[in-house]
């Protein structure tokens, strides 16, 4: 089985290697409210991956829906708004969270998160089963986008029909 060992880049005292499959111990608090970029794949095991965020004030994580993949949210520093829905056009479920708050996405649901606050919302989310490549680091939601690259390890244990999600 092979590891991951680039060092992910978050604040110096937080520096997390995401070691595929192995276990793994760190300051999730600490880690996500030090990490700069958009997304940081910190974690990636055979069945769930953990990923830290950071969303710029006004920014937001994207609508999307994942067909196949149940995700939990955790905020640790700043303020949103979480939107979730059947469809993209009727997001019926709203709430204001803040540091502390989580939010839990069943597969298949429409989901945004947009940051209300004055300062970056810091967040960390877990994918079930893993939803990119290990180790991945995105600066910003524009290089998310474009990044085509970004693909579960084949070691990871997948959907047998595996769903593009939608945006």
């Amino acid at each position: 089985m092979s590891t991951i060992a680039d060092t992910i880049p978050v604040a110096s005292q937080h520096l997390i290697h995401d070691i595929g499959p192995q276990p793994q111990s760190f300051d999730i608090e600490g880690a996500t409210k030090d990490n700069i970029n958009y997304r940081t794949v910190a974690w990636s095991g055979r069945y769930l991956q953990l990923t830290l965020m950071s969303i710029p004030p006004g920014g937001d994580i994207g609508l999307e829906a994942h067909p196949e993949t149940d995700q939990f949210l955790r905020l640790d520093a700043g303020n949103g708004r979480v939107q979730m829905g059947a469809t993209k056009d009727r997001l019926s479920f709203e709430r204001d969270v803040s540091d502390g708050w989580c939010v839990l996405v069943p597969a298949g649901t429409w989901h945004n998160v947009t940051n209300t606050g004055t300062t970056p919302m810091q967040l960390y989310t877990i994918y079930a089963p893993a939803h990119h490549a290990p180790g991945k680091v995105q600066a910003t939601a524009a290089a998310a986008k474009a990044d085509t690259h970004d693909e579960p390890a084949a070691w990871s244990v997948q959907p047998p029909k595996h769903p593009s999600d939608k945006h």
